[in-house]
């Protein structure tokens, strides 16, 4: 019993200074779409992101984030207007090597879909890195880079039923608020 409380203790003060975050941020988002080696379409999108998290700014963090993108179509003649949605779970490591920036890297993945004419759904993988720039003990600026790798399910329109794939490169610029 000495043994569990004792544990407990010790874990209650590994997060003590844990403190929950919101951010809100601006993506510039560029997805290449991969149809079949010898067909690949490109845009390049605006993207807002909401985002809440738990952790230490300087040590570990998982994150939840909600995506917003201004979109264009799947095919080689992309349309705008359509919008995209997101949600994406992180892990993310930051360090603090007594300079007065927190690198950050970041691993995880999330789902969402295209609200298209028919609506589109897809699962990603995503990595990314960037800066924790603390104005004070409340409130940090970020920026970073996202790589995503995105996986639509099969469009059954089509005269070959295929699977699309694309890439996303994502530039992140925000502003956090630790509670």
């Amino acid at each position: 019993m000495k043994k569990l409380l004792l544990f407990a203790l010790l874990t209650s003060s590994l997060f003590a200074e844990a403190k929950i975050y919101m951010g809100l941020g601006y993506s510039l988002y560029n997805e290449e779409y991969t149809k079949s080696a010898s067909n690949v379409a490109s845009a390049t999108d605006n993207a807002i992101k909401i985002k809440v998290g738990y952790g230490i700014r300087e040590a570990y963090a998982v994150e939840f984030s909600v995506d917003y993108i201004e979109h264009a179509s799947v095919d080689e003649s992309p349309q705008a207007g359509k919008a995209k949605y997101g949600f994406n779970v992180a892990l993310m490591k930051a360090f603090d090597w007594g300079i007065y920036v927190n690198p950050y890297m970041k691993a995880g993945f999330g789902a969402g879909y295209m609200d298209a004419t028919d609506s589109l759904a897809y699962g990603s993988f995503d990595l990314g890195a960037g800066l924790f720039i603390p104005i004070n003990s409340s409130f940090d600026v970020e920026l970073g880079y996202e790589y995503k790798h995105l996986s639509y399910e099969k469009v059954q329109n089509q005269a070959l039923a295929e699977k699309n794939e694309s890439n996303v490169n994502a530039g992140y610029i925000g502003l956090n608020v630790r509670f």
